[in-house]
């Protein structure tokens, strides 16, 4: 495998999918990763020789937008992680 030009990488169209014994779950997966992450990776503001605390606010805010699904899904996640032990006590609990 040869990886090219480290410091100014090309990018193709994006992934596809594998051929396998699961097509309809490697769909499922791939949809569910484009509802998440439609916007393309904002490549400018990312250089290799730029310590942190060079970002300005514009940049910090624009990865953030970019972000934005993957933090509402880990939001939702924790959600249901303190919700549903909770029902379940007061199901459990409070039976009337």
């Amino acid at each position: 495998m040869e990886l090219g030009n480290i410091w100014n990488p090309t990018y193709g169209p994006g992934l596809e999918a594998p051929g396998g014994s699961a097509p309809g779950l490697v769909t499922a997966a791939h949809g569910f990763l484009r509802l998440v992450q439609p916007n393309p990776l904002p490549i400018d503001l990312i250089k290799f020789g730029q310590s942190q605390s060079e970002f300005s606010h514009e940049d910090i805010h624009e990865l953030l937008l970019y972000e934005l699904g993957f933090l509402i899904c880990a939001a939702i996640g924790v959600l249901f992680i303190i919700l549903v032990p909770l029902v379940g006590c007061c199901f459990c609990c409070c039976r009337c």
